[in-house]
């Protein structure tokens, strides 16, 4: 086992598809299953950036992501990362009764699939991904054994999955120019194309690509922020507010398309007075700004809340005088966030840090 994911951690110049191909295959040799899905997803919003399904699940991939995002149900991913559930079976959080749950019984009983595991990938309290493995009805249930054994992989895992992401960024000077114009789509909710210019057709060309889907199909992410931006707009006036749901954004590495970080959105247009009932779906791509990615470097570097608002001043162009009046401390305690946030972040100066932060995702 330990060779195996050894092998595996080796592969973080991979692309994120590369890397969940091979450890699906590493993770057989270890366990059985009949099927598998593995998505990478924004750890801010927990919108999946991208992912690789297996034959039997490609079919109702779009069934599990409309119960995921739109509907209540057990042992979703966001309730499991929220109460903190590294690991949970379908078997084990219905006590056996699986036709408790919905996606059960409209989704995964049709389809054959009689018990089902999801493991989030969290990293130094962030999420990078999911992996969900499914068994045939005939199967037996997973294990209390092969349930420990995916619960010690998964840091690692997540280390990983975390790596295969932020390592995309191409060298400086090999950007795309930020004029580029924004990739625009126009869909229905019940997320059919409607329209689009040729940028949107352009990045759902390489998404698909990345994803090894056909063209008359939508990509995950694509979907996901849909699905975000529906839910936020079916709850009742004020519930959005108090449940804290996270936006229908996300921002995707894309460095093969010369940006590092690509921004996408969503939001509900309402019909106008000849349209009511026809509410239309907006969707657009845009180059990820500084503003945008440092959120996810927060993440990505476990940042404190006290060492965001710092790089985000210093980005500004604060000194450190202007730095402790804004944030009403000391140019003491200023000098000891900057060097706690110079060693999470691997630089030695104020420079790098600020290269790091913009050159480096713009």
């Amino acid at each position: 086992m330990n060779v195996h994911f050894t092998q595996l951690a080796q592969l973080k110049d991979a692309q994120q598809q590369t890397y969940k191909h091979t450890l699906i295959d590493r993770l057989r040799t270890q366990i059985s299953f009949d099927a598998a899905c593995c998505t990478s997803v924004d750890p801010r919003t927990l919108l999946s950036t991208g992912a690789l399904t297996e034959s039997g699940v490609g079919e109702i991939h779009n069934k599990l992501l409309e119960y995921e995002y739109l509907h209540d149900d057990m042992m979703k991913y966001d309730q499991m990362v929220r109460e903190g559930r590294s690991i949970a079976t379908l078997h084990g959080s219905t006590k056996g009764q699986p036709d408790r749950s919905k996606r059960f019984r409209d989704v995964l009983q049709p389809a054959g699939f009689g018990d089902e595991l999801r493991v989030p990938f969290m990293y130094k309290g962030s999420c990078w991904g999911f992996l969900t493995l499914f068994r045939h009805h005939t199967k037996p249930v997973f294990s209390a054994e092969e349930q420990q054994l995916l619960e010690a992989l998964a840091p690692s895992i997540a280390y990983h999955l975390r790596q295969a992401s932020v390592g995309l960024s191409p060298v400086p000077g090999t950007t795309m120019e930020n004029e580029i114009e924004p990739g625009v789509l126009v869909l229905s909710d019940k997320l059919e194309l409607i329209s689009s210019n040729i940028t949107a057709e352009q990045w759902l060309k390489l998404l698909r690509q990345q994803e090894g889907i056909d063209e008359s199909s939508l990509p995950a992410p694509v979907r996901a922020v849909c699905l975000r931006a529906l839910s936020t707009a079916l709850q009742p006036i004020g519930q959005a507010s108090i449940t804290s749901t996270p936006p229908a954004r996300l921002c995707i590495p894309f460095a093969d398309a010369g940006i590092p970080w690509v921004t996408l959105r969503a939001t509900l247009l309402q019909g106008g007075q000849e349209h009511m009932d026809e509410n239309q779906l907006a969707v657009w791509f845009e180059p990820a700004k500084a503003t945008d990615m440092l959120p996810l470097m927060a993440e990505v570097y476990a940042w404190s809340e006290r060492e965001r608002q710092i790089v985000q001043l210093i980005i500004q162009g604060f000194s450190t005088k202007e730095l402790a009046s804004a944030l009403h401390i000391s140019a003491y305690t200023v000098q000891d966030h900057l060097k706690a946030i110079f060693l999470k972040t691997d630089v030695s100066s104020r420079r790098e840090l600020v290269w790091k932060v913009y050159s480096r995702f713009n």
